[in-house]
Order: C-alpha cells, then structure tokens, then sequence
C-alpha cells in the first residue's frame, strides 16, 4: 500500500465524517444495533481469520499472554456485540448544550459537544477493540482509520468489513471506519504526518510504540501509556478482602493493562498477611518477586530488582515490598506509578479519602481491585484506550472523551461597539 493509498483512506475518511457528524441518535444507534447483529452472523468467518492469526503468533513464539489477548471466542465476540449494543443505549453526547450563560448585554453564550472529526487509532494485538473503537466513534459522530497490529491483521480485516457493511444497511457512510489494510510498519508514519485529514492520533502498545508516535506525529496525541498498577494493603485492612482483591487484580487476566504489578503491604499488615498470600499466588502459578523485609517474611520469594518497580509484566510475575507508612505507599507509588489506576485496600476512612486525593491517576479505588478499570465496567459501553495523561482525557475514554465543546452565541441583532 503506497502512500497516496493512505491518504486516500483519510480522504475518504473526513468525507465521511461530515455526514456522520450530523447523523441523529436514531440512525447511529440503528446503525450500532446493525453492527452487534453482523458480529452474530458473521462470527464463524471472523473466527476463521482469528485462528489464523493466533496460528501465527504461535509460530512466531510469543508468550501465552499475548496470544490469550489476540485470541477470539464465541463469548467474547457476543462481549463484543453486547459492548456495541450498550453504547446503542448510551445518551448522544453530540449536541449536548453543556452549559449557558446570560451576558450583561443580553447574549447568550454557550457550550456545544460536537465530534472530533477522523481519528486514527493504532493499537495491537486485541482485535475486540476493533469493534469498541468502531462503536464509539460511530455514536459520539466521528470517522476512524484504524490500524492495528500485524499480528491480528486477518482479524481485524474481517471484523472491519462485517461492521463497515452493517453501517451502509442504515445508509450512513461506510468509509466512516476503515482497517488499514497492510502491516507495513512505514504506513503508520505516513498517517502521523496527514494533518489536516485526520483530527486525533490515540496509540496503544508499548512503551517503544507510544514513545515513536508521540515524537513523530503532527497531529496531536491521546496515549494509551503502559499500566504498572499497584495495591496497597494497609495496616488494619481486612486481610480476607485484601486477599481476594489482590488475587483478582493479578490473576484474573494479568496480560491486561488494568492488572496489578506491584502489591505494597504496611509493615504492621505484613507478617500477617504475606506468608499466606503468596502461598496463594504460588498456587495459582505466579512469580512473585519481593524486596529484602518480603523475603525474610517468606524465605522462597525471589529477590526483586530495581528494574522490576518499573516493569509491567503483562503475565504472572508480581514484585511485593514492604512499606513503613501510609506515607510510603503514598511515595512508592508517585515514584513508579504510570497514573493508569491504583488501589489501597483500608478500614480507615480517612487514608482511603487522602488516598484518593493524593494518588495520581486516572482511576483510583478504594477496597475494589483494578481490574475494574475499563469503559464497559464504568458504563460507558465500552473505552478506545485508557489515557495516562491529562490533556484532554484522563482513564477510560467513551464517548463524551471523544467529543469537544464549541461556543455557541445567540443574539438579537448584537453587534460589538469599541470603546472609546
């Protein structure tokens, strides 16, 4: 695929976007509700692409947690329909008049969510998110190019052309959402440079991927950054509840980014509750890796580097240390945290409230596991990324992140006179 073959899908793109931006609720739901009926129907041809890919990953030796990410289901393309038919029953942000105000003169002046416009959303290895992104950016008005990784091409392509077909049966724009058809990794700098075309970059992947695109587009940017979660236990916590919300927050699917890396336990819970923890966590087959006050209190842990503080694992391998304070969590966590979401798990009423003010994330939780952070369990249908950073989104993005406000102004024949 050349170049100019890019910007032709851009093109097609913001062409797109017009029609689509001025779209009722009515047709864009109907148009969701389409999408989530062709996944149905079309599944054994998108699982048929699926297992190709997986296929390939395999060969190429990639771990068990990123081919469980690439793998697709029966169940988890009904998630994926579910996910399509929420954000249907979701209210349209487009539109929506956020606020008005009266002036001294008698104009009114507003604010208006209205659509992005193109987005080119680059990601890898989960082709669920294909269809997330197509839904959310089909019902907050805004086309997307997506690109993928090359791992899930055939997935992608497949899921791509069952939604893009469902969209044109409601007589909205098919080129509203487009797959890149091609791993060719030069084609990704080619749509970071089409500013004028393409209104919004949002990456996922990993820290080398996240860190090309923000120094090579011109086009601004929402990343998806890496998620090195951690929990807190503190002194006094209930140690049962800790156990099942740490547990959960690193097994249940630890090749997620919302999975915990790092358990920090208070010096006054520790003796108590490691030896019996990381029993548990052995049990169900994790590394877990601790500081020197960890492996006194549990001789079989192996050493934690200072690397490990900073790494997400993405797979069963956790790093314990031990903390004196409140405070030290507190510090532990400005330290190494990536800001995509944290957890203490407390019986005090007033840390869990200084927690939440103190700890900056995106999403913060008190006495609940991590693993909540994502836009289907918030309510939002579901998110095209979590973002780590603070312009213009924060945590899981849904469809009121995908839009901005304009200013709307009524008068009755203003007109501006200079002072004199």
């Amino acid at each position: 695929m050349s170049s100019t073959d890019i910007r032709g899908l851009a093109e097609a793109a913001r062409a797109a976007s017009r029609p689509l931006a001025s779209a009722t609720g009515d047709r864009k739901n109907a148009a969701l509700e389409a999408m989530a009926a062709g996944l149905l129907a079309g599944e054994e041809r998108i699982l048929t692409a699926n297992r190709e890919d997986v296929a390939g990953a395999r060969e190429a030796g990639n771990t068990a947690a990123f081919v469980d990410r690439l793998t697709l289901t029966p169940t988890r393309i009904q998630a994926m329909a579910r996910g399509l038919r929420q954000i249907a029953g979701l209210p349209d942000p487009v539109g929506e008049v956020t606020g008005m105000w009266r002036r001294p003169n008698g104009l009114q002046v507003g604010r208006m969510r209205v659509p992005l416009g193109v987005i080119g959303f680059i990601y890898e290895s989960r082709p669920n998110v294909t269809a997330d992104a197509a839904g959310l950016c089909l019902k907050s008005g805004n086309a997307v190019i997506l690109r993928g990784g090359a791992e899930a091409l055939r997935s992608n392509l497949a899921i791509a052309k069952v939604l893009a077909e469902a969209v044109a049966t409601v007589g909205l724009p098919a080129a509203a959402l487009t797959v890149v058809p091609t791993p060719d990794r030069a084609r990704v700098k080619e749509l970071l440079g089409l500013h004028g075309l393409i209104d919004l970059i949002i990456p996922r992947g990993g820290e080398e991927f996240i860190q090309m695109v923000r120094e090579t587009s011109q086009i601004p940017v929402i990343a998806h950054d890496k998620g090195l979660c951690h929990t807190f236990v503190d002194a006094g916590a209930d140690l049962g509840m800790a156990a099942e919300i740490v547990l959960n927050a690193k097994v249940e699917r630890p090749g997620v980014c919302n999975a915990m890396e790092t358990l920090l336990v208070h010096a006054e819970a520790a003796p108590a509750f490691l030896p019996a923890i990381v029993a548990r966590f052995a049990q169900a087959g994790v590394e877990v890796r601790g500081c020197p006050e960890t492996r006194r209190l549990v001789p079989a842990v192996r050493p934690a580097a200072d690397a490990d503080w900073d790494t997400e694992y993405l797979d069963l391998i956790l790093s314990v240390r031990v903390v004196p304070s409140f405070e030290a969590a507190l510090a532990h966590i400005a330290r190494h945290g990536s800001g995509l979401a944290e957890a203490i798990v407390t019986a005090d009423h007033a840390r869990a409230m200084r927690f939440l003010r103190e700890v900056d994330a995106g999403a913060v939780f008190v006495n609940a596991s991590t693993r909540f952070t994502d836009g289907f369990e918030f309510g939002m249908g579901a998110e095209m990324g979590i973002s780590t950073q603070k312009l213009h989104a924060r945590g899981p993005m849904g469809l009121r992140e995908l839009t901005c406000e304009k200013f709307i102004v009524l008068g009755d024949g203003h007109v501006r006179r200079s002072q004199k």
